[in-house]
């Protein structure tokens, strides 16, 4: 069954090379807000590896995937997402701000985009403002608002990125039975070529379910005798 996502929150370069990165502040947030509104969990999105821009370490950025409940104001929940990143983003970073309650498919095709190619601040705000989508820069040259709106975007498309966050599952660790893992918030446990898995133990540190059909999907190969989690983008 698919999710009900009510809400994306995109977030991209709060980091610097010597910080944390951006899926640790997008986690942090995510767990304030999970007090108040059903998280889906915590989303990882590649963009484009290029020397003409001008990321921190993997040009990755990161969405947050909240459940509709009926009581989310989207400049009320803008205005604390910001108050959180300002309080916590790095001097020296760019950071960008988006909270998106419904995401057209041209805010997807834009992320993908900045998957393939340069795009620049002024196509994410233009756009942002044709949809009435809420994106801030929020400190430096404010480039993070291109990869805030991409992520929400792919996060919204529902088929690129991987977990980062989700149920319980950083609570795991060792080799644990594709019940456990189901248990703790995973939707599906397949190998590369599709094939669901149903029987044997699963490596389960570190494991970062891609985002697949709006789901967390498991993807695995078999090694050693257990089922070996793999990182998909």
């Amino acid at each position: 069954m698919l999710e009900e996502a009510g809400f994306f929150i995109g977030l991209d370069d709060t980091d610097t090379l010597e910080s944390r990165g951006t899926g640790h502040l997008a986690r942090h947030i995510a767990a304030a807000l999970a007090r108040d509104y059903p998280l889906l969990g915590v989303t990882r999105h590649q963009l484009l590896i290029d020397p003409r821009v001008p990321y921190t370490a993997k040009n990755s950025s990161s969405a947050i995937v909240l459940a509709s409940n009926g009581r989310v104001a989207p400049e009320a929940l803008m205005n604390r997402v910001q108050a959180i990143v300002r309080e916590h983003f790095n001097l020296g970073s760019d950071p960008g701000v988006c909270v998106a309650p419904r995401v057209p498919g041209a805010v997807t095709a834009f992320g993908r985009r900045t998957q393939r190619q340069l795009v620049t601040q002024d196509e994410a705000r233009s756009l942002a403002a044709d949809h009435a989508i809420h994106l801030a820069g929020l400190g430096g040259s404010e480039d993070g608002v291109i990869g805030a709106l991409a992520a929400v975007g792919l996060a919204a498309g529902g088929d690129d990125g991987r977990y980062v966050m989700v149920g319980r599952s950083r609570d795991l660790n060792g080799l644990q039975s594709i019940t456990a893992v189901l248990e703790a918030g995973i939707a599906d446990v397949r190998t590369l070529d599709g094939r669901p898995v149903t029987a044997g133990l699963i490596l389960s540190d570190k494991l970062r379910p891609a985002r697949r059909g709006a789901q967390p999907i498991a993807f695995v190969e078999w090694a050693e005798g257990y089922w070996r989690p793999l990182k998909l983008d």
